[in-house]
Order: C-alpha cells, then structure tokens, then sequence
C-alpha cells in the first residue's frame, strides 16, 4: 500500500440557499465551489456517498450548454473504472443541471505533496502507473481529460484515482462562445497546443499525455517542470524552454521527458506510456500493489484505445514552428483572462472536469465492488478487457484507403479484382493508410497475400509507433521477420520458402503469444522473432509492399484482412452481419460512403437497465439495472458492402410534425437523403444506428436515440 496519511475532506454545511436534495440524491453538505458549480456530498438511495456536482446558473441557461453536456456526460459513464471516479448519474435537464460522480473519500495527491513532500521509490512509481492507467482508460473510452492536475488526482487507500474528467468540453465551448479570453485548464499543466485558442482541436489526447509529465514531475519533485512566478511567465517557459525534471529517477525521468515534448507528435500515447512503465519497473515495485498492477495490465492489453493519425510512408512532419508561433497570442489570452493562482477559469480541484472528442467508447460504469467493461462484467480482484478485433475483405476503400498514383509519390494503394493492391515507386518500401487502432499483447493478423511483380515482396508490419516496429516480409523465395526502425529493418530471421511466387495467394498470418510472434503461412508455422524490444510494447498493424529488386516499380496484394484480439472470459452472443440473407442489429457507425458502397461498423447490444443486469449475472438492486438504456460493445469492426439505394431513416421531420420517433431499439422514421445522413453522422457527435442487411449487403440505416 501506498504510504499516505489519509487526509479527510473538508464538508462545510449547506447554505441556506442551497438544496436539500437532487433528484434522488439527498445533499449533507458542502465540498467546494470551482468554475463550473458546486460540488455537494450527497447520498444515494441506496446510502452510498456520492459527490453531486451542480451547474452555474450562468452556464446551465445555455441551450448548447446543455446540449454538449448531456453528449459529454454520456461519453464519460463509459470510461473503465480503472484507476479512474465513475460517473455515475446526471440530469442535463434538470434546473440546475446536475452530476454525480464516485465519492472518494482520500487526499489529493496536491495535499499529500504539501504535507508529506514529494514522492520516491515504489510510492512514485505506482502514482505514475495510477494515472497512466486511468489516462489510457479515459482516452480508450473516447474522452479527453483536459484538467489532469495534483488536485484532480485523489487516493482512496492509497491507490491513486483521477476525478473530473467529461464535462469541460462542454464548459469550454459556452466560455469561448461568451468569452474568447478563457480556457479549460491549470496553466502549468497545459500542453503548448492548448494555447492556441483558434482550434477546438488542441485539447486531444496528447495533451492529456503532456499532463501526466507534469503531474508526475511535480509528485517527484514538489515543483512543476515549467515552474515560473506568473502564469504569462510559465506559460512561455512551456512554449519555449525544456522542462527542468532534475530530481525525478531515471528510467523514469526520460519518460518524463518524452511526455513533454513541444510536438505532441513526439509524445507517446497513453497506452505506449503504460506498456514503457510497466516494462520498467512496476514488476517489482507493484509486487504489494496486486489491485493496481492487475488494473494496470487490464487496461495495457484492453487495446480500446485511438491514437492521431501517422503518416505511414514518412516520418512524422515536426510543427514546432507552429507551437512557438501562438506563443505571442497564448501571453495575450492569459494576460487577459484575469488568472490568479495557475488556474485559467479559476476552478477548484473538486470541480474541473474535461471530455473529449473521439465518437468511440465501450460503455462502462465502476462501482466500489466491480467493473463493467465493454461485453464483460469484472470484480475488481479480476479486471478483465476485451481488445479490438477489425475485419475488412479489402475489396474496396474503407477500413484502409486508397492513394492516387502520381509520379511524384512514393507509392500508392488501389482497390481492384477485389483486393487491395499496392505498388512502389520512388520508395522501395510503402504502407497502406489503415486502421489507427493500437494494439497490445496477445493478437493474430491473417490476410491473404500476393507477390504481383517479380522481385516484390508483401510485408506485414506489427507493433509500428510511427515508423518503429516488427517488419514481417513475405517474398518469393523466403519469409523474413525483423525490427524496423524509420523502416530500416535489423535483427531479422529468415526461413527458405517459395510460398510467395509472383501471383500465387496464400493465407499469412502472424501470431503474437507472450513476447513472440510467429509467421505462419496457411496456418503452419514458419519462423518466430522474440519481441524483445520494451518500447514497441504496442502499436499499430500495417500491410504494403517492398521492393526488394534494384530497379522498377513492386507490387503486392492483399484481401480478407483479419486483425483479433483474444476473447476474454465469454462473451455475450451480437448479430453476425456478415453475408447474413436478413440480420437487424444496432452498430456504431464509423463511416459510411455511399460512392463506395460501403460501411464500417461494430455491432452492439441496446439493452434496458433490467436486461443488462439479467445478461451479466447483476443484482437487480444494483444502481445499473435502474438505467433505461445501456450498450455493450462487441469491440469488432467490420466493413460492409450497401445496397446501390439503402433506406436511410433520420429524426428530422421534413414536415415539421416531429412524427419521426420510432422505438427506442429501432431508432428514427422519416425519410433521409445520404447527405443529411452523413451531415448527422459527422456533426451530431452521435455513433449509433439500427441496421438491417439484406442479401449480404446494409439495406437500411436508421439514427438512433442516444441512451
């Protein structure tokens, strides 16, 4: 355990004006006040202590206001409760509108550094794989935190959770909108992006990552890396000068480093910065801390997680230059927003809360005695997750794109024949743009490959953070396995084989058990590689081609991908939507093209409160079985073919009677056009569609209520 005193909160008593009780949530007292409203401890039905946090009347009038958090609070239910405090409730429509979240009843980590001084050894190491655990979390859930300080990170025991984050996107938006010289945020744990008020669009995981950095040097050190004696001051030191991190130990100082990097580019994401942690240290130095260690691991190999997109044929493009060009406009912004005490708006440690943007979640919801996580239910003694699996028959662009050849480029990606076909030119070696999904521990790719041109090769990359990984080659007289840095391969071990003549097709594979990956072609193993080295704990699959000739243009091709995680423990049974004569199901849409014909979706179980609980074995006394609706993911994605002419269903009357609300499980009524349908799936920040499959093919679409 931790070594921490606990420090009790302080509850000052309700004020005279103040309400005796929220919906069914009777209020004892008072925590704090901070930018958005107030926060009360309040008891639910059942007695168990909750924090409710009330909206500012200012803030509450606002009907976009309301709009964005109701979307925002919705998102943050579904955040793993892995090292994190569940939302639990909230009324967007009641006046005022309100949230309840987890009450954790321990000091903050701000408290504890000024009673106790900062943290060393195992107590360090375990704040920082506590965060980096909630943070991988909160982004695999499609959230961005956005106010990750010292104050928003509480202990309940000992074991590190963060609070506050989904609802500031909410705040931040009616701010700018009211006020452009405000900002969701602590100064000194502010990414320099975030200083750059023109874009919505700065505050993405990244920045988040930037966060942790500065929280954990601050716990090691009792100071912040940009420490400065204004918020102007620190803020600049942020654009402009390298973090001072001397005190902090090393392997951990240098991931200290490498999260605060100007260029978030240059950042890990969260789930590379938990796998780097938990390859350093955290074996021995977690050994006495099994409830965190095994939230740590669930969370590493969860894989639900959605990191920016990466070039695949360069190295990543560098945009300092634009971070120190908003250095001058960030000064002008804090100098006006009137700042006092590093805080940009002002908020309190108890009510600061963020969101983010990516439309991807499982839905989840934490409770003192368990875990709900995407399709499977967890007590916290054995967290489980389940990863991410795709299937696309790349017979068309969707899951992976298509380039245009051009003279100038380095290669290109097409779709013909009913494969993905890509070709070399000025590059010897070039990657399909495919899915941004990451993953971690055990998997296995399959995909049916062909050698085109004479002295190509088909490659599989694996584990790729921008261009590092494990580069698997696929050639005509051998297969070879190595590791690619800036695609320069080393280390590789070969196995004679004449599989991959030009033109023959064959079944690849690789499989990842433990630390190995193992080549197969049609389903016997040819060679393994040990991937041993730490930093590529994680990462992305890619498929291209690589010209292994002197001389000309190669070409590989490539079709029914399949990228799967291993099922965890046994989950519930979804509709299978794949060559179905007729199957109805509710999915999170991706994307939808209606040039291509195609679709990408995951398919998901729309249950009520009641349903839900029955499914996973809960209580029905459980506070979960109350809620109307729930989802649960089958975290597999799929590309469909659709019809030439889908029927596409919206909640937009044309003839202004509102007649459109169908069924809660079978979405909207009126008619739509693609457009408008794709406008709605773009801009409602809503995932959710009911579709039915005909022939093999999406036949119909139709929007649906968000539960």
């Amino acid at each position: 355990m931790i070594g921490l005193s606990i420090v009790q909160p302080v509850t000052r008593p309700l004020w005279p004006s103040d309400p005796r009780r929220l919906g069914d949530y009777e209020l004892a007292g008072r925590l704090g006040e901070g930018g958005m409203g107030t926060v009360f401890l309040g008891r639910a039905p059942g007695g168990r202590l909750v924090a409710v946090k009330v909206i500012r009347p200012e803030h509450a009038w606002d009907q976009e206001f309301r709009g964005r958090f109701r979307s925002e609070v919705n998102r943050a239910r579904e955040v793993p409760g892995f090292c994190t405090a569940a939302v639990l409730d909230a009324d967007p429509d009641h006046e005022p509108p309100y949230l309840v979240v987890e009450y954790v009843d321990g000091p903050s980590l701000s408290e504890v550094i000024k009673e106790q001084g900062p943290l060393s050894g195992g107590t360090l190491h375990s704040v920082a794989v506590g965060v980096a655990t909630a943070l991988a979390a909160i982004h695999g859930a499609g959230v961005i935190h956005r106010d990750l300080k010292p104050q928003n990170v509480l202990f309940a025991l000992g074991t590190p959770k963060v609070i506050d984050f989904g609802i500031a996107r909410a705040l931040e938006a009616t701010s700018r909108h009211t006020r452009t010289d405000q900002m969701v945020g602590t100064v000194a744990y502010m990414a320099p992006e975030r200083f750059d008020t023109d874009s919505d669009r700065a505050a993405g995981p990244p920045a988040d990552v930037f966060a942790w950095g500065a929280v954990v040097a601050y716990a090691g050190t009792g100071r912040t890396p940009f420490q400065a004696d204004s918020p102007a001051a620190t803020a600049a030191r942020i654009l402009t000068q390298p973090p001072e991190v001397s005190g902090l130990p090393s392997p951990l100082r240098e991931l200290v480093e490498r999260t605060l990097a100007k260029d978030p580019a240059d950042r890990p994401t969260a789930h590379e910065l938990l796998d780097l942690l938990l390859a350093a240290e955290s074996p021995a130095v977690l050994q006495h801390r099994p409830e965190l260690r095994r939230a740590a691991e669930a969370v590493a190999h969860s894989g639900r997680f959605h990191p920016s997109p990466v070039r695949e044929d360069t190295a990543p493009r560098r945009r300092t230059g634009r971070v120190v060009a908003v250095a001058a406009a960030a000064l002008v912004v804090l100098a006006g927003a009137g700042l006092y005490a590093g805080h940009v708006l002002a908020a309190s440690a108890a009510l600061s809360a963020s969101s983010g943007e990516a439309p991807t979640s499982s839905a989840t919801q934490h409770s003192a005695s368990a875990v709900r996580t995407g399709t499977v239910r967890a007590t916290a003694a054995t967290p489980r997750v389940q990863g991410p699996s795709l299937i696309d028959p790349l017979d068309r662009p969707a899951q992976w794109k298509a380039d245009k050849p051009a003279d100038n480029a380095d290669g290109w990606c097409s779709f013909d024949g009913g494969r993905m076909v890509v070709t070399t030119h000025l590059s010897n070696v070039y990657g399909c743009r495919g899915p941004a999904d990451t993953f971690a521990g055990d998997q296995s790719i399959a995909v049916d490959a062909t050698v085109v041109s004479p002295g190509a090769c088909a490659v599989i990359w694996l584990r790729m953070v921008r261009n590092n990984g494990y580069q698997v080659s696929l050639c005509p007289k051998e297969i070879r396995i190595g590791l690619v840095e800036d695609y320069a391969v080393s280390g590789e071990k070969t196995a004679a084989s004449t599989a991959f003549q030009p033109g023959h097709t064959h079944r690849a594979g690789v499989t990842v058990q433990g630390s190995v990956a193992t080549v197969t072609v049609d389903g016997a193993a040819v060679v393994s590689l040990p991937l041993a080295d730490p930093q590529l704990a994680a990462g992305q699959v890619r498929l291209g081609a690589l010209n292994d000739a002197s001389s000309g243009d190669a070409t590989a091709a490539f079709a029914g991908a399949e990228l799967r995680s291993p099922t965890v423990g046994t989950p519930p049974v979804f509709p299978d939507l794949r060559g179905k004569a007729h199957a109805t199901s509710v999915v999170r849409l991706s994307s939808y093209d209606p040039g291509a014909r195609v679709v990408v979706a995951e398919p998901v179980l729309f249950l009520t409160g009641p349903e839900y609980c029955t499914m996973f074995k809960i209580k029905q006394s459980d506070g979960r079985c109350e809620t109307e609706w729930t989802t649960v993911d089958s975290h597999l994605r799929l590309t469909l073919p659709v019809t030439g002419d889908p029927v596409l269903h919206s909640f937009d009357d044309p003839s202004g009677q509102e007649r459109c609300n169908g069924s809660m499980a079978t979405g909207s009524t009126c008619p739509t056009k693609p457009d408008a349908f794709l406008k709605w799936l773009k801009g409602s920040g809503v995932d959710l569609v009911a579709v039915t499959v005909s022939d093999g093919r999406v036949a119909k679409m139709a929007e649906m209520y968000t539960p």
